[in-house]
């Protein structure tokens, strides 16, 4: 696919205030929004093989990466190479992350 149309793709809800929507993806890269609700947590965890980088689209989030902590909100981002420790947690009801992977996450294609 060389499109994405967000209004044609549903959200994957995740529970626990989490919705996941794949913007797209090359096997060395995956785009995926992550919307959630207020006091919603991203909990703190480590990729083995991933570097990321998250885009604040909407809200705000206090974030923690390898063990620092910041407040951040639209226009903001945050990069957590692989083995850096890295969670959220949502300060406004439908904060949006663009989360942007490399590799791609395979998981993410995954049936649940």
């Amino acid at each position: 696919m060389n499109y994405f149309e967000g209004a044609t793709v549903p959200w994957t809800e995740l529970g626990d205030g989490l919705r996941r929507k794949i913007v797209g993806h090359t096997p060395q890269l995956m785009s995926v929004l992550m919307q959630f609700d207020k006091g919603a947590v991203g909990t703190p965890h480590a990729h083995d093989v991933h570097d990321q980088i998250a885009f604040v689209v909407a809200g705000s989030f206090e974030v923690q990466v390898n063990g620092e902590t910041r407040i951040l909100r639209v226009g903001d981002a945050f990069i957590a190479p692989h083995h850096q420790t890295h969670g959220v947690i949502a300060l406004e009801h439908h904060s949006l992350l663009l989360d942007q992977f490399s590799p791609c996450r395979d998981d993410f294609l995954s049936p649940a």
